[in-house]
C-alpha cells in the first residue's frame, strides 16, 4: 500500500518514523516544512497537498492537533475520495466530528477509521504505542497490517467513533492521575518524606499508576518534559466531558479538572508542559518537589516488537 501521512508533530512524527523505518512507501505533509524535509531525509516522498496524497495514495493518515484542524484537511481530501480509498484519522478528536467526517468519506465511497493512539510519545517513537480502531471489521482487517507496524497492541474497538470515545476515556484517567500524583508528591515534600522513597512505595503499591512510572519521574527530575501541554489537555478532558453530556452522566471530577487546567494555563500559559500542573501546588505549599536520580524525559526501554490484535477479555 502506498501512505500518505499529514501532521507530523510530536506523535505523528513519530509514527511516520515508524513506517519508514519499517520500509513502508510513504508520502508525508505538514504546514511546517522543517518537519517535512526530516522525513524526506529518511525516505519519505513530500507530499504537495492534501487532495494530492489521497489522489494518489491508497489511504491517508491524519494526525492533527485539533478537529478544526483534521476539517479543513478533509475539506481538500475529500473530491479525491472514492472507492478503495482509506482515510484514517489518528488525531484525539470528537467521535460525533469523526463520524461526521468520516460519513463523508463513506458516501463517496471510500472507508474511514478512527485510530487514536495511547502511551506516550516514547512509545509512539519505538513502535511499541497501543492504537485503538474504530471501523467495519473488514476496512480492519485491510489495515491491521498497517497499525502493527505502528504499534505493539492493537485493539478494534467497534464501529467508527467507538475508538474516539475510548481514546478520550483514557485521557481523561491519565489527566486524573496526574493530578493525584501531584497532590500526592507535593503532599509528601511537604510532610517532609524522602521523594525518592515516596516515588518506590508509590510505585509498588495500590498506589501506582501508568502515569506515576512515567509522568512522576520527570516532575521529580524538574524537567517535566513529556512532549504534551496543557492546552492539549484542556482539549482531551474538553472531549471527555461532552462525551459524558451526551450520555447525561453528571461527572463531578472531570469539571474540577477543567478548572484546575484553566487555572493552570492562565498562570503558565497554554502551551507549559502539562505535568507542570504541579507547580500550583508548590507555589501555594512553598516547596520544590524534586529528587534526585530521574530522568529528564520518559524513554521505552523495550524493543520494537511486532505488533499483534488484543483481543477484549471475554470474547473469544
Amino acid at each position: 500500500m502506498k501512505i500518505g501521512f499529514i501532521g507530523l508533530g510530536n506523535v505523528g512524527g513519530k509514527l511516520s518514523g515508524s513506517l519508514l523505518r519499517n520500509g513502508v512507501d510513504l508520502t508525508v505533509y505538514d504546514l511546517n516544512a522543517d518537519l517535512v524535509a526530516g522525513k524526506v531525509a529518511a525516505g519519505a516522498t513530500a507530499g504537495e497537498n492534501p487532495a494530492q496524497m489521497m489522489r494518489d495514495c491508497d489511504a491517508v493518515i491524519t494526525c492533527l492537533p485539533s478537529p478544526a484542524a483534521s476539517d479543513a484537511v478533509m475539506r481538500e481530501m475529500l473530491p479525491e475520495v472514492g472507492s478503495g480509498k482509506i482515510w484514517m484519522e489518528m488525531s484525539t478528536t470528537d467521535e460525533a466530528e469523526v463520524k461526521r467526517l468520516g460519513g463523508m468519506v463513506i458516501a463517496a465511497g471510500g472507508a474511514a477509521v478512527d485510530c487514536p493512539v495511547s502511551g506516550g510519545c516514547h512509545r509512539a517513537d519505538t513502535g511499541n504505542i497501543a492504537i485503538f480502531a474504530g471501523c467495519d471489521r473488514a476496512t480492519f482487517e485491510r489495515i491491521l497490517p498497517l497499525l502493527t507496524t505502528m504499534g505493539r497492541r492493537i485493539l478494534h474497538t467497534g464501529d467508527l467513533g467507538s475508538a474516539s470515545v475510548l481514546k478520550v476515556v483514557t485521557n481523561f484517567l491519565a489527566t486524573a492521575h496526574l493530578v493525584a500524583s501531584a497532590e500526592a508528591l507535593t503532599t509528601c515534600a511537604a510532610a517532609g518524606m524522602d521523594l525518592n522513597t515516596a516515588y518506590e512505595a508509590i510505585k509498588i503499591s495500590s498506589g501506582n499508576s501508568f502515569s506515576h512510572i512515567t509522568e512522576s519521574q520527570v516532575i521529580l527530575n524538574g524537567s517535566r518534559d513529556i512532549s504534551f501541554t496543557m492546552d492539549l489537555v484542556k482539549k482531551d478532558i474538553g472531549l471527555f466531558q461532552e462525551v459524558a453530556n451526551r450520555a447525561g452522566v453528571p461527572l463531578e471530577m472531570n469539571p474540577l479538572m477543567i478548572n484546575i487546567f484553566d487555572d493552570g494555563i492562565a498562570r503558565y500559559g497554554e502551551r507549559e508542559l502539562s505535568p507542570n500542573i504541579i507547580k500550583r501546588l508548590e507555589e501555594a505549599a512553598g516547596v520544590d518537589v524534586l529528587a534526585p536520580g530521574f530522568p529528564p524525559e520518559m524513554l521505552d526501554d523495550e524493543p520494537e516488537e511486532p505488533g499483534y490484535e488484543v483481543i477484549p477479555t471475554g470474547r473469544a
